[in-house]
């Protein structure tokens, strides 16, 4: 006897599972706990088979019964209703992810993977372009519908405001973050592949930087004749023969540094590219460093504060310094003294890769990079003493 509304409600649960039927195959199954469910029982290919058509009363017997008969439609053309439920909700399951999977939730799962290795201060300005200047305009997108042209959206504001450097550097970024979705799976090619062509080029700008032999042995006397901290002094003194970034020499501590080795090893931590960095040490750097140490040697850093003896000096001290001794913005910076020593050094003509290794630029290739390490470190010793005695003669050059 087919079922009625009015039967169903007054059903009541027992000890076992109760079966209701309505009939073809149709019946509402009554679990001990009080649950409803509607199932369809049929046979497929030989074999008995089941499927659920939903719970009561959110599905109710007039829709249960327009269920089962869409059910049958599917077994007479020998399609299985069962399957093909559990298909339609693999498809669900595999949408809802392709939604949840927007280019912000992708970019910082990329990130929280792939810039661990970085510096702090670097991973700090790639979370900040993220953040500030891509996903306001692309963030909430699924990775798998965006576009070339949504990769532009960010760029192309920052291009209008005249900022082409960093309308580069976002497509870069965003570069990055669709290579690592395309090798795990959430699109199949990188979107942003080649949309820099779509920028206008851009005008390289290098810091300022005085190359001019005769320059540099002014500049070398000026250092000499500075009077203010001791410590800006000293590293100032440092720096010509070093070129090493400001972070990197501002920081430092008396335990990276071995004078009887002549060597000084950079912790990954203060790196760019957080790999420890050899620096040799000249002669006339040992020197400075010894008498350094009769200042601060009883201390943990190199260069202390004069405000406290736990803090380094600053950038701006070192900038302050150079500008005290008549250098403006445009003539020389901080940063200046590797480009001057990069120019120099190519010009005299020692190796390219020894000039770059010894500036510390990131190498791609790991391996390359550890062959290079054992491979050049005799070869920049040398360099950085020849170096160190090419400086004291342009110092005495009148």
């Amino acid at each position: 006897m087919p079922l009625t509304d009015t039967a169903i409600r007054s059903a009541r649960p027992g000890e076992k599972t109760i079966k209701l039927f309505d009939g073809g195959g149709l019946y509402l199954e009554l679990s001990p706990k009080g649950g409803k469910w509607w199932r369809l029982k049929y046979r497929l290919g030989g074999k008995e088979k089941r499927v659920s058509l939903g719970v009561y009363p959110t599905v109710g017997l007039k829709e249960a019964r327009e269920r089962r008969e869409q059910a049958k439609k599917l077994i007479d053309q020998g399609i299985d209703p069962s399957e093909q439920k559990k298909e339609a909700k693999a498809l669900a399951a595999a949408e809802a992810r392709e939604q949840a999977a927007t280019f912000e939730a992708v970019s910082r799962e990329w990130y929280a993977k792939k810039t661990a290795h970085l510096t702090e201060d670097y991973r700090k300005q790639i979370i900040s372009r993220l953040e500030r200047m891509i996903f306001p305009h692309i963030g909430s997108k699924p990775f798998s519908s965006l576009e070339p042209a949504d990769i532009l959206i960010p760029a192309r504001q920052a291009e209008s405001r005249g900022a082409i450097e960093t309308a580069h550097r976002l497509v870069r970024l965003a570069g990055q973050v669709c290579r690592y979705a395309r090798l795990v799976g959430y699109c199949k090619y990188d979107v942003a592949a080649g949309l820099t062509e779509a920028l206008p080029s851009v005008q390289t700008k290098h810091l300022a930087a005085i190359t001019d032999p005769a320059q540099v042995g002014h500049l070398l006397r000026a250092i000499d004749e500075y009077r203010g901290d001791i410590s800006i002094a000293y590293a100032m003194k440092i720096l010509p023969y070093t070129f090493v970034r400001s972070g990197e020499l501002r920081a430092a501590e008396w335990a990276e540094i071995d004078l009887d080795g002549a060597e000084w090893v950079v912790p990954a931590g203060r790196m760019k590219m957080r790999q420890p960095h050899v620096v040799p040490l000249a002669r006339q750097v040992v020197e400075l460093f010894a008498a350094m140490r009769e200042y601060s040697g009883g201390g943990k850093l190199v260069f202390p504060s004069p405000f406290s003896a736990t803090r380094c000096i600053s950038d701006m001290g070192l900038l302050n310094a150079l500008r005290r001794m008549g250098y403006e913005k445009g003539v020389m910076t901080i940063h200046g003294f590797r480009g001057m020593a990069s120019t120099l050094l190519n010009e005299q003509g020692y190796r390219p890769d020894v000039i770059e290794a010894q500036l510390a630029h990131g190498e791609r290739n790991t391996v390359r990079k550890a062959y290079n390490h054992a491979e050049y470190l005799p070869e920049r010793r040398r360099m950085m003493q020849e170096w160190a005695d090419f400086l004291d003669g342009l110092r005495e050059q009148s």
